[in-house]
């Protein structure tokens, strides 16, 4: 991986006693995903949704692992900013910075991030608030190897859940998406199978909790 290959950072973790986290960000809108449902013969279900909104909800989720820990889910759900230029921003470096934040406090203990290239990751504003934690390190997955991070199974089993879900507004989005993702913190076994779909050798952080 950049910055140091993922044994590194396995060492790194073991090293300091740190939790490997994997981190990603994803988007939902109101237009539900499509997805697979009974209907009479011959005739085509129809899911109604809202039309002419392009709002949406910006998600970033961190999949933390430790020896002798259940693997934790963390995630923060914020509704889509626009910019100076009306270009819609989603998860920014603050709401990065805080969602680790929060990891650090709630499991304890030194981060050892593992994240993919995206601007907001490698900023300057963003290896600043990383130089300001001392408990913080960051490995980059190399590019185009979105599969090498378990979050994203994690987005695809959330819209797979939202599928053919007609949404009102906003609120009722945020709310079915908070359920959806709370619902996984407490399935450690779902959040075991995501890590391993990376197929990445993850000894001995998985499949030590009782």
């Amino acid at each position: 991986m950049e910055g140091g290959d993922l044994a590194g950072g396995k060492r790194t973790a073991a090293d300091l006693g740190a939790w490997l986290v994997f981190e990603d960000e994803s988007g939902q809108g109101l237009r539900p995903p499509k997805g697979r449902t009974w209907g009479r013969r011959g005739h085509t279900p129809v899911v109604k949704v809202t039309g002419g909104s392009n709002r949406r909800v910006s998600l970033a989720a961190l999949l933390a692992i430790k020896p002798g820990q259940r693997p934790r889910l963390i995630y923060r759900v914020h509704h889509a900013r626009r910019r100076r230029n009306d270009q819609r921003k989603g998860v920014t470096e603050t709401d990065c910075a805080a969602l680790l934040d929060a990891a650090h406090q709630q499991p304890g203990g030194p981060l050892v991030v593992v994240w993919d290239n995206l601007n907001t990751h490698v900023s300057g504003v963003m290896a600043g608030l990383i130089a300001a934690r001392d408990w913080l390190t960051v490995y980059r997955i190399p590019a185009y190897a979105h599969e090498l991070n378990p979050v994203e199974p994690v987005w695809s089993h959330l819209k797979r859940s939202l599928a053919n879900l007609a949404k009102r507004n906003l609120a009722q989005l945020t709310a079915l998406v908070k359920t959806r993702l709370k619902r996984m913190q407490y399935r450690p076994s779902l959040l075991d199978g995501f890590l391993a779909s990376t197929r990445l050798d993850l000894s001995p952080f998985c499949n030590t909790h009782h």
